[in-house]
């Protein structure tokens, strides 16, 4: 399940679940709709565009390999779902704030999708 997500991550291609009973999209993948409990949900490509829900600036690393300070976000795309991730390419950060994916590549292959100003 979760593995098509990250594989559409390797043609730089954002992807949320899209339940086929009541056309809710939603992500992080789950078994069931959270809208309807449906259970036969497909992966459908979204905008990369959204806004930024609520961000915070780490300055302290929780881990040898997290370079601070760094922001940590929730954005809300387009589509309706929500993702937790990484804000990039700016430094005014504001809730609301346009933003559009961009992608982080990963030493196998994959990309993680982060998020930076849609101004840019």
């Amino acid at each position: 399940m979760i593995e098509d997500f990250w594989e559409a991550t390797r043609r730089r291609l954002l992807v949320v679940q899209r339940c086929l009973a009541c056309g809710h999209r939603q992500h992080y993948p789950r078994l069931l709709c959270t809208a309807c409990g449906g259970t036969e949900l497909e992966y459908a490509s979204v905008s990369g565009l959204g806004v930024v829900d609520s961000f915070t600036i780490v300055h302290r690393a929780p881990a040898p390999g997290f370079e601070p300070p760094y922001t940590v976000a929730r954005v809300r795309l387009a589509e309706g779902p929500i993702l937790l991730t990484h804000l990039v390419g700016g430094t005014d950060w504001a809730c609301d704030l346009p933003v559009r994916v961009a992608w982080r590549p990963l030493p196998d292959g994959r990309h993680l999708p982060v998020f930076r100003p849609a101004r840019d």
